[in-house]
């Protein structure tokens, strides 16, 4: 839960993409600390669907870097224009990382939800369920700030051929696991009898996301989300280091 706070206010892109990792991370706790098959193979898949969605956003995010030399939200804006094909890279990875149906988000992390379920840890299951509404803020905040909010005057080339490259294999491999979660469910530690493509497993992550994509829309166009802010996000980090140079002198 923690981490989500820091993608809402977050400047810094990349680093915004790494609260998004730290909280993924989080799920993946929450299914070892459960224990059951059912959890652990719902961490593994996790694990892995998530190595590729968030390789590609990363990915999207050095395409940017490399050819505007910042992945500062406050100073990013309208580069769907010149980087169309990294702007559409960049989206599947955030659909993917919002779970939506036919992507690979939403046959993994609905494995632990539907464990956490079945264990009937209902506060514990709410919580992941209202973290994984807000985190969809990653999916929306990363391509709406970098590439389709406010003009920033910045024109560039579209990303080279070989990082166009790596973001496809990427971005294919996000909707292959998506349409065909088989594949990747008998690689798993343990035989199981889950499917993902269920009326009502479809019906409440898209009620999910819908809700996360009405409520970012209806803040933005109110003035209500938080703006970009070229400032620096003292975390717990801050701590440690300024033990370390009150105490050490360093």
């Amino acid at each position: 839960i923690f981490p989500v706070m820091f993608v809402i206010i977050e400047n810094d892109l990349r680093r915004l993409l790494s609260y998004s990792l730290n909280n993924q991370l989080g799920f993946m706790v929450v299914g070892i600390g459960i224990g059951t098959e059912l959890s652990l193979n719902g961490t593994a898949a996790h694990a892995f669907a998530h190595i590729l969605y968030k390789s590609l956003l990363f990915m999207s995010m050095g395409a940017v870097l490399y050819r505007v030399g910042t992945v500062k939200a406050s100073q990013l804006g309208g580069l769907y224009k010149s980087m169309p094909w990294t702007t559409t890279f960049c989206i599947i990875g955030a659909i993917s990382i919002s779970a939506f149906p036919l992507f690979s988000g939403f046959v993994a992390k609905g494995i632990i939800l539907f464990a956490v379920a079945e264990e009937g840890l209902w506060l514990i299951w709410l919580a992941l369920l209202c973290v994984s509404g807000i985190l969809d803020n990653t999916g929306l905040r990363v391509p709406y700030a970098s590439f389709f909010s406010h003009c920033s005057g910045l024109h560039c080339d579209e990303a080279p051929t070989n990082m166009l490259l790596a973001m496809a294999i990427a971005a294919f491999a996000c909707l292959f696991i998506g349409l065909f979660p088989s594949i990747l469910y008998a690689y798993l530690p343990y035989s199981m009898d889950y499917h993902p493509y269920t009326m009502d497993h479809v019906i409440a992550q898209l009620q999910l996301v819908f809700f996360a994509l009405l409520a970012f829309v209806v803040l933005i166009k109110n003035g209500l989300y938080p703006q970009a802010m070229p400032a620096i996000n003292l975390d717990t980090d801050w701590i440690y280091r300024k033990l370390c140079k009150n105490i050490l002198g360093y």
